[in-house]
């Protein structure tokens, strides 16, 4: 008696969603096509063709490329995305480009934010939205910031 159906699709109809939980650590660069959560602590670079949430243990250090990302931990390096929401108690210390950035009033942006450059009453081709993500590519990889004394 067999549990397995050979004609079961081994492709999921849903878009997988990818977790990296809490007390977890993962280092190194990741390209994924669905969603992403993080409540644990990832140090590298991430792309994603989908939206990426950091948790309120999450912490991200490096490049995070998706469509949105949302932000109730500690993110620092570079992101380019279409939407950034830092949500409250979120932390982003970082580069960004970004179409569209919001911050709840008890959330933190520390750093330097652009929009993809746009001409009155048009929109950026793919070439020129590719070339300010190029643009953040050339940063370095890693950015550390002095931390505050009280």
């Amino acid at each position: 008696m067999g549990i397995l159906k050979k004609s079961v699709s081994a492709k999921s109809i849903r878009s997988a969603i990818t977790i990296i939980a809490e007390g977890n650590k993962f280092t190194g660069d990741m390209s994924i096509i669905g969603k992403m959560h993080i409540d644990g602590m990832f140090d590298g670079s991430i792309s994603s063709l989908d939206d990426i949430s950091i948790g309120k243990s999450g912490h991200v250090t490096g490049s995070i490329k998706a469509k949105q990302i949302m932000v109730s931990g500690l993110l620092e390096g570079e992101v380019v995305c279409d939407e950034l929401h830092i949500e409250k108690g979120g932390q982003v210390r970082a580069t960004v480009l970004s179409k569209t950035m919001a911050i709840d009033p008890a959330g933190c942006f520390l750093g330097e934010r652009r929009q993809p450059e746009t001409s009155i009453g048009r929109t950026l081709e793919a070439s020129e939205y590719k070339a300010g993500v190029e643009a953040i590519d050339s940063l370095p990889d890693k950015i550390t910031l002095p931390s505050e004394s009280s």
